[in-house]
Formats: C-alpha cells, structure tokens, sequence
C-alpha cells in the first residue's frame, strides 16, 4: 500500500514592537531573568490589559502580505491551562473571530508552483520560559517573554512531503523579514512552528489520526522531524496498530520524536472572550492605509528581477529570498552596471564570506558600491577574474577599497601584446615536447600552456589575450 502525508503548521512569530502586547514592559531579548516585567504581564489582581496599537497594524500586514481578508471586527479570548510559565493561568489569544483569515502563499518546487492555504492570522501573547537545571531537580521561570506580541499562522493541511513544508516556512519567513515586521531568528525563537502531521493511503480523501510535534526552531530540524513521523505513523498502520492523537517533540540527539503528551482539541482549552478587553474595530480606511504602505513582496521582487536585470528564476529566487541582499543586489548592479557580474559575485564569493563568517549581509565590510567598484575593474581589463578572486579576499579581510589594493600589490592586468608575446614565446621555447604534441592534434595542452603564461606573468596577464596569442603562435 502507497502512504501520504498531511502536513499543517502553525506558525509563531514573535513581532518586531519594542513594548509588549497589553503592557509598557520591553521586549528586547537578552536581559536578566525578570527585569521586563510588571503587574499586567505578571497577571497581579485588579490590573487591566491595553491593547498596542502596533500589533494590531502589523498582524494586518501579514494579512494582507499572504492574501487574508481582514476581519473589521475581531476580539480576544481566554485560552484557559495551567503551566508554570503561564503566570495568568490563561493565555489571551484569539478563536472565534481572529484577525486575518482565508488567505494563501504560492511556493516553489522543483515541479512548478503550488498554492497553500492559509486558515487564519491571529495576535496572541507569549508565555515564559522554564530553564531547566541540567541535574534535573528543579526548573527556574524568566516571565520577561511573558505578553510579547505573537501572530499565529494556521496554514491549511495542504502540504504532502516534509519538502513542502520547508518551502512554506521558508517563504513565510522571507515575508515576515520583508514586512520588517518579526526578525526571524529562529534561535531565539522569534521564529518558531508546531506542525501537525498525519498519513493515508494515497487517493483516499479522509484524513488519518494526526500526532503534533511541538516548537521546531530551524528548518533542517522540521524537514527531519517530519520525515521521521512520518515514517514512524507508516510503520503503525502496517503493523495493524492506531496512531495516537498526541503532542510529541524532536529530539534532534537522537534523530527521533517522542511522546510528550495527549493531544488537546480546542474544548480541552475552554475559551471564551476576554472580559477586560472590548471587541476591536478596525476601519477599512486604515486597512486601505497599511495596505498602500506595504514593500515590494518577495514574488514580485523576483519577477522584476527576471524581467528588468534578465536574471534566471534561480538566480533571482536566490537573491530574493532575504530583503537585505536584493537591497545589496540592486545598489551594487546600479554602480557597476553590469547586473549579471553583480549577481554571480553575491551568489558565488559573498554568500560564501557569509557562511565562512557566519554573519549577516549588514556587517561584511564590503559595501555595495565596494564590490562595484571590483566588478568594473574587472569588465575595464585592469585586472583578471582570477586577481580579482585574489582582491575580494583581501577587501574582505582589510575593508580596502579594490583599487586601492590593486595599486598597492601591483595586480594590474597585463594587456599589452608585446609583452604578453615575449612570455608566450619564452614557455613556448621552453616546453618543445608539449608544442609538438598540441600541434599533432593534442589541443588540451592549450590549457597547460595558459597556465604556464599565467604563472609566469604572476597572473597579471589578460586572459583573452593569451589565448589568442598561444593560438596563432602554436600553430604557426
């Protein structure tokens, strides 16, 4: 029998506001435990919740963004559990009228195009934090994440391989990033998913029993989680077992789930609206307003770039997928004029730098406007792509401008015939077995004499120019 997957996520994304949810406490990350705290996120007696204003205008951006219809009359509700870190014994989020609902993104896959759905946007309030002690005896709570802002992403159980679901996470990551709205750093957790996954026989239409694995924090870890699960629910079914409605979680140790606990349905979490906080009524004229306000999206970024810099669909999709490189894309390709050369040196040494570096495109020392300036000494013939490699190392290391380097190291490319002629002849003269076999008819040697050239004029010599030059003088 052929198995499938049913894949829904939910989303947490923590937003970019600098004060909580209901209160005036910051939401900087990073502080002592419990120093970002006060009476309405501690849930003290007699306090009353204010709704941020910024929540409400930045959840409408997502909604928007992903193609929501925006609810001019929403409210909050009481998610009623108890946990230590939830000091309240309830969580104000949303149920029956969220926010933002009935929307969709398109992914990308290596076969085409697929259109996930998009259930319902809605603003809710974080818990804490238990930190463990490692001896197990005792656990300590940090409250300061206590009432930082939340949207909460429901997607349709519309993807059907752990490879869908990376696409979706990774999309809606870039949009969240794009709308400056949430920093996505999935290690603090400002980015983070619970995914619920299920398998039936391939072609039926119901769905099978759905486990949850709970708090993914990176994308390589969803797609194992996922594949793991998977897999784990096939082997249930074929051993003529029931999977189990449960929440588990990954181990990344170990490469597996494990139970954490019974699965809640929504009736377990008896919600009902919040009586300290009136329903919220939200004016088309400022929907309309957001709206005109929104950046160019990632979809529409990489179509312009396909049609305006005649960019491939992956070339683009790569420089698309964070808002800071198309941004570095766009003002090193203005200078330099030449979009293609622009693109290949980001793709290729720059991501590279970023990874050896492990840093953002924000804080290399390279600007924009300095990797132009390398790009076009390149397309003058001053240097060669291979001294510009050579360049780029160095500008990296030292923040130098390129032409400040190529003067200093005197790297300036050779392309005067007659000197070039006169190192042709000399590796000529100097390698006569290999002459005459390239002249038999052994014209891969045409790549050791290049690099003979090159070695001999220290790299300096134009490319171009040895080429033509070994040609006509081997076969003369």
């Amino acid at each position: 029998m052929e198995f499938e997957a049913v894949i829904g996520l939910e989303v947490h994304a923590q937003l970019k506001t600098a004060t909580k949810i209901f209160c005036g406490c910051s939401t900087a990350f990073g502080a002592a435990p419990n120093t970002q705290v006060c009476p309405v996120c501690l849930g003290m007696p007699g306090v009353l919740p204010v709704l941020n204003r910024k929540v409400v205008e930045y959840a409408i951006r997502m909604g928007l963004a992903t193609h929501c219809s925006i609810s001019t009359e929403s409210r909050f509700a009481r998610k009623n559990y108890f946990y230590p870190d939830l000091p309240k014994g309830y969580q104000i989020s949303q149920y029956e009228q969220p926010i933002c609902h009935h929307g969709w993104i398109d992914i990308s896959l290596e076969e085409g195009t697929k259109r996930i759905g998009i259930t319902r946007i809605h603003m809710e309030e974080d818990a804490g934090k238990l930190l463990h002690d490692p001896g197990g005896s005792f656990s300590r709570v940090d409250l300061n994440r206590t009432g930082v802002p939340l949207i909460e992403i429901v997607s349709e159980p519309d993807m059907r391989s752990p490879e869908e679901a990376v696409a979706y996470l990774k999309s809606l990551h870039s949009i969240l990033r794009y709308l400056d709205i949430c920093d996505g750093n999935m290690e603090e957790g400002s980015f983070r998913c619970d995914a619920n996954v299920s398998v039936r026989p391939k072609g039926s239409e119901g769905f099978g029993t759905r486990t949850e694995i709970k708090n993914v924090n990176s994308f390589r870890f969803i797609e194992k989680a996922l594949q793991y699960e998977i897999r784990r629910q096939i082997d249930v079914v074929l051993d003529g077992c029931s999977v189990i409605q449960e929440t588990r979680l990954w181990d990344s140790t170990n490469q597996q789930t494990f139970s954490m606990r019974g699965k809640e349905e929504a009736h377990d979490y008896r919600y009902f609206p919040d009586p300290d906080l009136v329903p919220l009524h939200i004016d088309d004229p400022w929907i309309r307003e957001i709206e005109r306000s929104l950046p160019e999206l990632p979809d529409a970024k990489r179509k312009r770039f396909m049609e305006v810099y005649g960019l491939s669909a992956y070339d683009a999709a790569m420089l698309t997928s964070d808002r800071e490189l198309a941004d570095y894309f766009e003002r090193c390709a203005a200078r330099s004029g030449n979009p293609k050369g622009s693109c290949n040196w980001i793709i290729g040494p720059l991501l590279a730098l970023l990874k050896t570096e492990a840093s953002g495109i924000d804080t290399i020392r390279i600007q924009p406007e300095d990797l132009a300036e390398l790009i076009q000494l390149i397309d003058r013939g001053t240097i060669s792509g291979k001294i510009a490699k050579t360049v780029f190392e160095e500008m990296a290391a030292s923040g130098k401008k390129a032409e400040v380097i190529v003067q200093e190291k005197g790297l300036v490319q050779v392309s005067d015939s007659a000197q070039i002629e006169t190192i042709v002849q000399q590796v000529i003269a100097a390698n006569p077995k290999e002459a005459a076999e390239y002249r038999a008819g052994k014209e891969k040697l045409m790549g050791f004499f290049v690099g003979q050239v090159m070695k001999a004029s220290r790299g300096k010599a134009n490319p171009q120019v040895v080429n033509e030059m070994l040609k006509k003088m081997l076969s003369a």
